[in-house]
């Protein structure tokens, strides 16, 4: 851990203790008490007020004063906060994450009860090897440096591209980033598992005003067609999980009757074969037919 951070989990300890010692504060980061007391100095130079106690149950505490209303953020808040992170901290960039995690920690009381939400997310291999994109990506919009990059579309189309980076963004399963495309002119998002040889350009660039065009991305969906489908009760809490108990109704003693809308595109086609053999679209029948010859293309990759 740098010195910034340590003084900053210092700052955040003692908001939240009244008095710790020099000894608690070099085992907890790993470094010598002389360590200590040059943090305790950098800190007092920097106006923040420190005091020392002396005796067996001294050690340095804040000024009461300084430390925020504890009424602001009870236990049960600060551990809801690090319940989102210690599961969030699976798709995120890891090495930043944890240090405000422990931040946190340091704030809860220990004879608080441990939390009573636990989150889990696939920890793919792909999404490790990800993290220095996202890395170069964050260090980019914060430095406000352009981006350059190879660009693979989904028809395996190869683009070079200069870009303004604003915002990255993680939706279900994959990581977007938001920015100004200087080959198009126009605000883009790009899937990051699709950009190759990303190279942080030494030029920076003044950030730009919203403009109709990156309000008609950020609100853009996709065009959505109404589907009946029969699926076997193995599914029934999927189809509850993405659409609601109110998607579905009792068709037989077998079968389930789903009312759900979906891409009218091969991502909606995608979708719905996820299930195999467990659904069969049913209306409207134009669509069931698409979805057929969809199928009939994937059964003829292996005839």
């Amino acid at each position: 851990m740098e010195k910034v951070e340590r003084l900053i989990s210092i700052i955040m300890i003692l908001l939240k203790k009244d008095v710790v010692s020099t000894t608690e504060f070099a085992q907890l980061f790993n470094v010598t008490k002389r360590t200590i007391l040059r943090d305790m100095e950098t800190l007092s130079v920097s106006n923040i007020p420190i005091y020392s106690v002396n005796g067996v149950h001294g050690g340095y505490g804040i000024m009461e004063e300084y430390k925020i209303d504890k009424r602001l953020l009870s236990s049960s808040d600060l551990e809801n906060i690090l319940t989102a992170l210690s599961g969030l901290e699976q798709i995120l960039i890891s090495e930043e994450v944890d240090v405000t995690i422990k931040k946190i920690e340091a704030m809860v009381s220990p004879l608080a009860p441990k939390s009573s939400v636990q989150l889990s997310f696939y920890d793919w291999e792909g999404r490790s090897e990800i993290r220095q994109t996202l890395k170069k990506c964050q260090e980019a919009i914060l430095a406000r440096r352009l981006i350059s990059f190879a660009y693979i579309d989904k028809n395996g189309m190869i683009t070079d591209r200069m870009v303004e980076p604003y915002q990255l963004h993680f939706s279900e399963t994959s990581w977007y980033l938001k920015g100004f495309c200087l080959h198009r002119m126009r605000y883009r998002t790009f899937k990051l598992s699709r950009i190759d040889h990303l190279q942080v350009d030494e030029k920076t660039f003044n950030p730009r005003d919203y403009s109709l065009d990156q309000e008609y991305e950020s609100s853009y969906q996709p065009e959505l067609v109404g589907v009946r489908a029969l699926i076997s009760p193995s599914v029934k809490d999927q189809f509850i999980e993405r659409y609601g108990r109110k998607s579905i109704e009792n068709y037989s003693s077998d079968l389930f009757l789903a009312t759900i809308h979906v891409p009218q595109s091969h991502i909606g086609f995608q979708f719905l074969a996820s299930f195999g053999t467990n659904l069969k679209v049913v209306e409207p029948p134009s669509y069931a037919e698409e979805f057929r010859n969809y199928l009939l293309e994937m059964v003829n990759q292996y005839s």
